[in-house]
C-alpha cells in the first residue's frame, strides 16, 4: 500500500475477543474484527464525467467529493470509507482519464495511474447515456498493463438517465471489452439502485484483513482540502468551455474568530489564469461573486458544525495549468 496510507494502530496489548463473530469496540476508534473481515481499497477508474464521485459519496452516505456538470471536476485522488460489519472498504474516486490538453491534464493521468498501482480492486467505470469508445478501451488497456492480476469490476453508471434497452446495450458492450467473466454491476447513485449489490460484488474480491480507518470516520481528506474544494465546486456553477478548468482554490488563512468564538474565519484564494475569467466570476457588481460565497459558506457551515465567515479573493495567475513552478503552489 501507499506510504500515504494510515499505519494500523498496535493491537497486539488488546484483549481477546470472547467472540470470534463479533466487532468489540477498541481505543481510537477501531474495533477488533471478527474472523473473515475483509478490507482494501477500491478505485474508481474511468473517463470523466461518468459519475465516479456520485457514486463514491452514495456509497459513503456523505458528500466527499464535489460534483458537478463539467468533465475533469476532480483532480485528485479522494478517499471515502464505507464501514459494513464484515469488511471496510475504502473507496478511491480518481480524476477521470482523458487526453491532456495541458500540463496540469498530464499530472492528473498520472495521478491516476499512481493510484491504482495500489489498490485491491478497481471499478471500471461508464455512464449508461453513452456509448463506449476508443477512451474506455485505452484505459482499460493501461490498467490491464499496470495491474494484470487485480480484479476488475464493471459499473454501470446513471441508470436513471436511460431506458432498460439502452442498459442492456451498454452491458452488451462490457462484455465485450471487459470479457464474459468480468462481473457487472448496472447502478443509479441518484436513485440509490444496486449500492447494495455493488458493494457486495466489491466486499467478494477484497482480501481478509484489518481495518484501515476508525469507524467512524468516512474520509482522510483534511477539512481545509475539503472547504477549497465546496468553494470551487459553487463557483463552477454556470460555467462553459474552458473557464471551469481555469478555476483553482486554496486557503490563505483559517483561524476562530477572536472575538466571536462560535465563528470560524476563512481566507481563501480563487485562482484565474486571465482578466477576461475574472470578471466572468465576478460578474456584473460581484453579484456572481457574491454568489459563490453565500451557497459556499452554507456547505462549509455544515461542515464544521458552526457559524463562518467566508472571504474570497480572485487572483490571476497566468496559464497556472502550464507552469511547472504555479501546478507545484497549488499541488499537483
Amino acid at each position: 500500500m501507499s506510504e500515504n496510507f494510515p499505519e494500523f494502530p498496535d493491537l497486539s496489548n488488546a484483549p481477546a475477543e470472547t467472540n470470534a463473530n463479533a466487532s468489540t469496540p477498541d481505543y481510537a476508534g477501531f474495533t477488533q474484527t471478527p474472523e473473515g473481515f475483509r478490507s482494501g481499497f477500491v478505485s474508481f477508474v474511468g473517463r470523466p464525467n461518468t459519475g465516479k464521485s456520485t457514486l463514491m459519496n452514495a456509497l459513503v452516505g456523505e458528500k466527499i467529493a464535489i460534483m458537478a456538470d463539467q468533465p475533469e471536476t476532480t483532480r485528485r485522488p479522494i478517499r471515502g470509507v464505507v464501514n459494513r460489519e464484515d469488511a471496510q472498504v475504502i473507496v478511491v474516486d480518481t480524476p477521470g482519464v482523458h487526453r491532456p490538453r495541458t500540463l496540469l491534464g498530464q499530472r492528473l493521468n498520472e495521478i491516476v495511474k499512481d493510484t491504482y498501482q495500489d489498490v485491491d480492486v478497481i471499478g471500471f467505470t461508464v455512464p449508461a447515456d453513452e456509448k463506449l469508445g476508443p477512451g474506455d478501451r485505452y484505459i482499460l488497456e493501461e490498467i490491464r498493463a499496470a495491474k494484470p492480476k487485480t480484479p476488475i469490476v464493471g459499473i454501470v453508471t446513471k441508470l436513471d438517465k436511460v431506458p432498460k434497452d439502452v442498459v442492456g446495450e451498454r452491458l452488451l458492450e462490457m462484455h465485450e471489452y471487459l470479457g464474459k467473466d468480468v462481473e457487472l454491476v448496472p447502478v443509479s447513485a441518484k436513485d440509490r439502485v444496486q449500492l447494495d449489490v455493488l458493494m457486495d460484488v466489491l466486499v467478494s474480491k477484497l482480501p481478509e484483513g484489518p481495518r484501515f480507518y476508525p469507524v467512524d470516520q468516512v474520509t482522510d481528506e483534511g477539512v481545509e482540502a475539503r472547504i477549497e474544494e465546496l468553494i470551487r465546486e459553487e463557483a463552477l456553477s454556470g460555467l462553459r468551455e474552458e473557464l471551469p478548468h481555469s478555476v483553482a482554490v486554496q486557503i490563505d488563512e483559517m483561524h476562530p474568530d477572536p472575538e466571536r468564538p462560535d465563528r470560524m474565519m476563512i481566507y481563501a484564494v480563487m485562482f484565474l489564469e486571465r482578466p477576461g475569467q475574472k470578471r466572468i466570476i465576478e460578474g456584473p457588481g460581484g453579484r456572481r461573486l457574491s454568489g459563490i460565497v453565500h451557497r459556499s459558506r452554507k456547505q462549509i457551515m455544515e461542515l464544521v458544525g458552526q457559524n463562518v465567515y467566508l472571504d474570497v479573493r480572485l487572483k490571476v495567475l497566468k496559464n497556472w495549468q502550464e507552469d511547472p513552478k504555479a501546478l507545484g503552489r497549488l499541488g499537483f
